[in-house]
């Protein structure tokens, strides 16, 4: 089992992305993979470094010198890693990719001299089921390569260098001249078949560049922010699960929100908090097949009796989904417990049955389905909030201290009501129109008459309370009432008063909100980013570029975002790379696009 000390601790923000659109691996500064899920993103760990020390499994590639100088980045348009290694001896680079589109899934490293002769370390420690079992490690018959069974795992290493096995790691050193390159690939696959097929490093490597390169050349963002808004959509492409068209929300599973917290989640599933603003994103970005397929799984998953729609779901509409903790993993830099499933998948909050109506809805208007092949589900969603939208629950942030009648769910329960009454109108299904826009304009007038505070000159968190909560911000984008309307004007007033810290927006003040947890989290980067889209939407856009190029400079140096950022130790914290912060990232540079000069508007 792996160790219980927290010692090994690289920073949230020293990692990169590598991916094939079924699972992903996280790469540090130094060349270690110290995290990856094998072979979906929701399967054990092999790798778990990331949430104890070396010991629970990494693979590390890199200089012998300690002192080497490292800079990285991604090949343009690409998912492709390349980390440089200087030191007085020469330079030498790791290209990491995952190839897209193989019969298994693998990843392949490539170590290439560039000048001098580096001296270089290899380490493999495969640690199956979270780090708890070290697998039977055997020598290939041919060549340098390992093959390692555990269960039902089975990992094949192929290496053009001589490896030996010690201290239940397979280790090497050699030596990279200038034009020298030296591969490793490692595949997975079940181990009651033949082992899996390595591909080939240079073929995989081309074929993986175009099959990158050609899809960011399908995106039709013209804007200043380019670079930014690329790297998010590449992200969210990595994130997809491309056997079902399955968004997760992150790729790794309790990074702490504040280091060495208890706010610690497992976000290897599909939110539907997030399925408008995907479809958006993915839409105006240029990828209507990717909006396609996500608005698919989503009407795969929903399907079923409204009553049981679930919050979140697995990577093909699983419901299953316990949560669990992982004893034997000490956790990010100490931050315990480490969870595995999620049981926000079992709670009510009724802004899902909004945001799911909205994206069905949005679906049909842009063409990715034919109004009638979602209305009859819509329809049934509709029906079963005209019965619950008045009902306690526990909203967007998933609270664990006990239901209210949370503002922001009361706002989606009208999104459902206002979507479906529009759709009606189109199909010509009119029925129950006119109940439905009376039940609508109940509630309104009820959000209006109990979700407004009026000594704060606010919308509040939940009836009759005096707390405010950035979700707060999304009245004006879901069209509940315009961003210049003297109420939303107050309630941005009021965020800017009591949310705000150091220009970024908390998403409540958890000394004030019963979320069932202890401690502080840092600021929520998508509720930043909605300020910035209400000042845009109120003409107030300088403040809204001033939020938003400042939420920018909070990417790491490879452009990737996590959920949140702690303005006190100056940190990336959360999961990491967060779907929820990029959405929110390509969304307001949509949003400044359209609200900005002609010229810029018409960039497109």
């Amino acid at each position: 089992m792996a160790s219980h000390t927290p010692a090994f601790a690289p920073r949230i923000e020293d990692y990169a992305l590598i991916g094939d659109c079924r699972s992903a691996a996280l790469v540090s500064r130094a060349g270690s993979i110290d995290w990856l899920c094998w072979p979906r993103f929701d399967s054990p760990a092999c790798f778990a470094a990331l949430l104890d020390t070396p010991e629970a499994g990494c693979w590390r590639i890199g200089a012998a010198d300690a002192a080497a100088r490292i800079t990285r980045r991604y090949r343009p348009g690409t998912l492709i890693l390349e980390t440089t290694f200087e030191s007085d001896a020469g330079a030498a680079l790791l290209i990491d990719f995952m190839p897209i589109g193989g019969s298994t899934s693998s990843i392949v490293r490539i170590v290439r001299g560039l000048r001098g002769q580096v001296p270089m370390e290899f380490s493999l420690a495969l640690r199956f089921e979270y780090g708890a079992v070290i697998p039977w490690v055997t020598r290939l018959r041919t060549g340098f390569g390992v093959r390692a069974v555990a269960g039902p795992s089975l990992a094949i290493l192929h290496s053009t260098v001589p490896l030996e096995g010690r201290d239940f790691k397979t280790l090497g050193q050699f030596e990279i001249a200038a034009g020298d390159e030296a591969y490793f690939v490692l595949a997975y696959g079940p181990s009651h078949l033949p082992a899996p097929a390595v591909p080939d490093p240079a073929e995989s490597l081309t074929a993986t560049e175009a099959y990158w390169t050609d899809w960011c050349h399908r995106g039709t963002y013209r804007g200043p922010y380019r670079d930014a808004v690329q790297r998010s959509l590449l992200t969210l492409k990595a994130l997809t699960f491309a056997p079902t068209g399955g968004i997760v929300a992150a790729p790794t599973s309790s990074l702490p929100e504040v280091i060495g917290g208890e706010r610690n989640w497992d976000y290897r599933f599909c939110w539907l908090r997030d399925a408008t603003f995907t479809l958006l994103a993915l839409m105006h970005g240029g990828y209507r097949e990717e909006a396609r397929r996500w608005s698919e799984w989503l009407r795969r998953s929903a399907a079923g009796s409204p009553a049981q729609l679930q919050t979140l779901y697995g990577l093909a509409g699983e419901r299953r989904i316990a949560e669990w903790e992982v004893p034997w993993l000490a956790g990010y830099q100490g931050a315990k417990p480490v969870r595995i499933g999620n049981a926000a998948s079992g709670q009510l909050q009724i802004d899902v049955f909004g945001e799911v109506v909205d994206a069905l809805h949005q679906s049909a208007l842009h063409g990715l389905a034919p109004h009638r092949e979602v209305w009859e589900l819509q329809r049934e969603i509709i029906e079963h909030v005209t019965r619950i939208w008045d009902q306690p629950d526990e909203s967007i942030w998933e609270v664990r201290g006990g239901r209210q009648q949370f503002t922001f769910s009361k706002v989606m329960a009208w999104v459902a009501l206002d979507r479906g009454a529009e759709a009606a109108d189109l199909i010509g299904d009119t029925d129950r129109l006119e109940q439905w826009r009376e039940i609508r304009d109940r509630i309104h007038e009820t959000i209006c008459r109990e979700g407004f505070h009026k000594g704060k000159n606010s919308f509040v968190q939940s009836f009759g309370s005096d707390v405010l909560d950035a979700s707060l911000l999304m009245i004006p984008m879901v069209g509940f009432l315009p961003a210049t309307d003297a109420r939303m004007r107050g309630t941005v007033a009021a965020i800017e008063r009591e949310l705000l810290h150091e220009g970024l927006v908390r998403r409540y003040r958890t000394e004030e909100t019963n979320d069932g947890m202890s401690g502080r989290e840092g600021v929520f980067l998508a509720c930043s980013f909605w300020l910035a889209d209400n000042y845009a939407l109120q003409g107030r856009l300088d403040d809204a570029k001033r939020v938003y190029e400042r939420l920018l400079a909070l990417c790491n140096d490879v452009g990737l975002l996590s959920e949140q950022y702690d303005p006190e130790t100056q940190r990336l914290v959360g999961n990491f790379p967060q779907a929820f912060s990029h959405l929110a990232l390509i969304n307001t540079a949509l949003n400044l696009q359209s609200h900005g000069p002609a010229e810029q508007r018409g960039a497109d």
